[in-house]
């Protein structure tokens, strides 16, 4: 087994992975709050976490990883005050709730699957964990932790912070500087300190998405999501939680705080934070509007878009910089990436042209323990990235007999590049398929040229279109609606 080093935000330095279970991972990621189309911000979490499931099950390990869908109690502004974004969004354009969450569900899925980015094993709904979210803030009073106050349940975190000196730790907040913002309540706030955080919130009438509890007809948190359902998916205690660093406050400090006050630990062992998309040095994001759509990327329909990009560009664009730090925006990155990962596909194709000779002038043998040495040391695909245009460089020198390879040395490259370039980083070789759509395309036309022979009693043509495809194993079937082929 390959030794994985990890940058471990809580401890602030790399560690060796260790699972709890040997040969098993259990992983929970934050998803997305489905209100509004995905963007580049979203891309980033999805394929650096995708990144490290390819990973850790092409070690050998099998990975339970959930990621939740986030469909209720996600407030304006990631606050316990204003309107749910969801509810928002129904009432503007007169929807239920959940049509809008499925329908910007179906679309995440959409962009994911065409960033090749891998299904969870397990995708659970806040909504449908309601229960679950209750008995937890159930847990949380029973601890003492908790405080209801007209109707809402928020979390002490004077309290808990007194007993385990704990909050703040993993995003570095100074927890007396955040308690001594404290407003005394005064009938305009029903927190003991700004700090505390909402568990369950009281509903106001016009709220649209209610459940009952025994506090209140409400909603839960935010942050209670992410607690429940990885403590009833992966154990009060499990391998890796990741999710984007804009999240490691307050929404992983809360969930820490959450799981210790009732289990006495947090949640995980390895907690690991990708870095933001930024435009001009400010993150992207949703509640700024500086975003840009997935699919406005994929059409360069978005007014800052030169060109239309790929879902592999835009894939090979968050590849080429290291997980934790950030990637700002411009179109001069994006034609870049796109150069860079046609490079790939090209090497590969070449490499599966080349003539092999009896013995080799090129060292190829490092490069297999180069790409995993780079992985190995905190998902450094950056790294890997250039150990792979190496190795296209070596592919054309001797495509162009500068230099020679043995068959086995070509077949060593080539499982080298099966394993990093696809199965690991996730790319796939988009001209494919735009070759699958080319030559149905072309069948067409030749079935249609023979349609207009048989149409003229031309049947010498009919048949030697017929006989020649055949001859190339496509087989014709003439039916009543038509001729159709296969292969």
């Amino acid at each position: 087994m390959q030794q994985l080093l990890i940058y471990n935000t809580l401890s602030h330095q790399k560690e060796l992975f260790k699972p709890i279970t040997p040969d098993h991972v259990g992983m929970y990621v934050c998803g997305p709050t489905v209100y509004g189309d995905g963007h580049l911000g979203h891309a980033r979490p999805a394929i650096t976490f995708d990144v490290l499931y390819r990973y850790l099950t092409h070690l050998g390990y099998k990975v339970r990883y959930v990621r939740n869908i986030t469909d209720v109690g996600h407030l304006e502004h990631d606050a316990d005050e204003g309107e749910d974004k969801i509810a928002k969004k129904a009432r503007l354009e007169q929807l239920e709730p959940m049509e809008v969450a499925q329908y910007y569900t179906n679309r995440y899925h959409a962009a994911m699957d065409a960033l090749n980015v891998l299904r969870p094993s397990i995708e659970p709904l806040a909504s449908g964990h309601v229960m679950e979210q209750i008995e937890l803030v159930q847990k949380i009073l029973d601890a003492g932790y908790a405080y209801v106050s007209n109707g809402s349940v928020y979390f002490d975190v004077r309290k808990y912070h007194e007993h385990f000196k704990s909050y703040g730790r993993l995003s570095g907040r100074v927890i007396d500087e955040m308690l001594s913002t404290t407003r005394e309540l005064d009938g305009q706030s029903e927190k003991h300190d700004t700090a505390d955080f909402a568990l369950w919130k009281k509903a106001s009438p016009e709220h649209i998405m209610r459940w009952n509890s025994p506090w209140s007809v409400g909603f839960p948190g935010w942050h209670t999501e992410c607690t429940a359902m990885g403590t009833k998916y992966l154990g009060e205690t499990f391998d890796i939680h990741g999710g984007g660093m804009d999240l490691m406050f307050p929404h992983h400090e809360s969930e820490i705080a959450q799981q210790t006050s009732v289990c006495g630990h947090g949640p995980c062992k390895y907690w690991m934070h990708n870095n933001m998309i930024t435009i001009n040095g400010q993150k992207m994001g949703k509640s700024l509007g500086n975003f840009i759509t997935l699919d406005e990327f994929f059409t360069g329909s978005h007014k800052l878009l030169q060109k239309a990009y790929s879902p592999m560009t835009i894939r090979f664009f968050i590849l080429q910089a290291h997980y934790r730090s950030t990637v700002d925006f411009s179109n001069e990155a994006l034609i870049a990436a796109e150069k860079g990962y046609s490079r790939l596909m090209q090497a590969y194709k070449t490499l599966g042209r080349l003539q092999p000779s009896k013995t080799s002038s090129v060292d190829v043998k490092e490069y297999r323990q180069k790409c995993y040495d780079a992985m190995n040391d905190d998902l450094n695909t950056p790294i890997v990235i250039s150990h792979l245009f190496d190795m296209a460089k070596t592919i054309n020198t001797v495509n162009d007999r500068k230099a020679t390879l043995t068959q086995a040395d070509i077949d060593e490259l080539k499982g080298v590049m099966d394993t990093f370039v696809f199965d690991v980083m996730g790319l796939r070789d988009e001209s494919a398929t735009d070759n699958t759509a080319l030559i149905d395309g072309l069948m067409h036309m030749i079935l249609d040229i023979r349609a207009t022979a048989k149409a003229n009693k031309d049947w010498a043509t009919s048949d030697k279109i017929r006989d020649e495809l055949g001859a190339l194993g496509v087989t014709v079937k003439d039916g009543k609606d038509g001729a159709t082929w296969e292969i």
